[in-house]
């Protein structure tokens, strides 16, 4: 399978979720990196802001698609931590989140999770931990 096969995969599965409501799309997948994008408009809290949860859910997408291929079809990964630190508001325009390994282990799967501006601006930073586990979990 492709890298192209697998994120037109991730945004199929995506449809009818929480992913697709809040117009995440994925740009390219492989186990060591995700990157998708996101709206701020339609995302952001009462002042105009892009919502922090928001990033927080673009992020825990991404990292948690990340270790879904790195753990492969036969093996579902959820995820047991996600954190996260807001360094500045975005208020319209895409988000860019970018997925990067930190570890692929057999058990668990740690990816940082980089959202960005249209300008390239660091919005937030956030860590997700996942559990990868056997068919029968």
């Amino acid at each position: 399978m492709t890298d192209n096969d697998i994120t037109e995969q991730l945004n199929r599965q995506a449809r009818g979720t929480l992913i697709e409501r809040m117009g995440i799309v994925v740009l390219e997948a492989s186990a060591d990196r995700v990157v998708g994008t996101m709206p701020a408009a339609g995302n952001t809290q009462p002042a105009g802001l892009l919502h922090g949860g928001a990033s927080v859910v673009l992020a825990e997408t991404l990292g948690s698609f990340a270790a879904q291929v790195h753990a492969g079809p036969d093996r579902p990964v959820v995820g047991i931590e996600v954190s996260a630190t807001h360094h500045r508001g975005a208020r319209g325009g895409l988000v860019t989140g970018t997925a990067t390994a930190i570890h692929r282990g057999r058990t668990t799967a740690s990816y940082e999770i980089v959202v960005a501006d249209d300008a390239g601006r660091r919005v937030c930073t956030a860590r997700l931990t996942c559990l990868v586990l056997t068919p029968s979990e």
